[in-house]
């Protein structure tokens, strides 16, 4: 190897080692893979999952999002957030909408628009929120607003994956919008080693047919 691409290979090994150094946690982060069921074993689709890191962990930057209206519909119905996020609500219906909520984790009122508001909303509070359209009675969605980084929402098949898990103990949480209200999430202990690991959360509804 030559003097000058053996010294650029050198650097490059440093500047990787050094990262390593800094981070630590990112060379042993797991991923965690969820199923969450009903009593008799079926998948639930749309629950929101979450793992609460039980020691104080380095805070991560929430990044924003969207929830659309579309054909007199909330997309998605259910929608999972840290706290800090910001969401925009587009309308890209064919009819104005009047977007608000009611929900004491974040009252707010998006009065009869169309296209996109100028200003996304703040979700500084952990909680539930419920959204409806003050037009169209059948629209409502749902925001699962958590105190961490690390969560997903099940997928038809019930699964849900949650990767750069540092080791350590987390408390691993599921949400439902289905459950009745005020009902707590279903919750259980888990310790993150270095591997990656699975874990079986069952809550507190009936899959339907669509696994919703």
């Amino acid at each position: 190897m030559k003097p000058c691409l053996r010294s650029f290979a050198f650097n490059l090994a440093a500047i990787a080692l050094a990262g390593i150094a800094a981070y630590p946690d990112v060379a042993s982060a797991a991923t965690l893979n969820v199923q969450v069921a009903d009593a008799a074993g079926r998948p639930i689709q749309d629950a929101a999952v979450y793992a609460e890191p039980i020691s104080p962990a380095p805070s991560i930057r929430a990044k924003g999002t969207e929830i659309e209206q579309k054909s007199r519909k909330f997309m998605p119905v259910m929608t999972i957030v840290q706290t800090g996020t910001e969401i925009s609500f587009p309308n890209n219906d064919t009819v104005r909408h009047h977007v608000y909520s009611f929900s004491p984790t974040k009252p707010f009122e998006l009065k009869l628009y169309s296209g996109t508001p100028g200003t996304p909303i703040l979700f500084d509070k952990p909680g539930t929120v419920v959204i409806g359209c003050n037009i169209h009675d059948q629209m409502v969605a749902y925001i699962q607003v958590v105190n961490t980084p690390h969560f997903g929402k099940s997928d038809q098949a019930g699964k849900v994956r949650i990767a750069d898990l540092a080791p350590g103990k987390y408390r691993l949480k599921a949400w439902h919008y289905r459950l009745p209200p005020a009902t707590p999430p279903v919750e259980t202990d888990i310790t993150v080693a270095k591997n990656d690991m699975t874990a079986d959360l069952v809550v507190g509804v009936t899959a339907t047919n669509s696994g919703h």
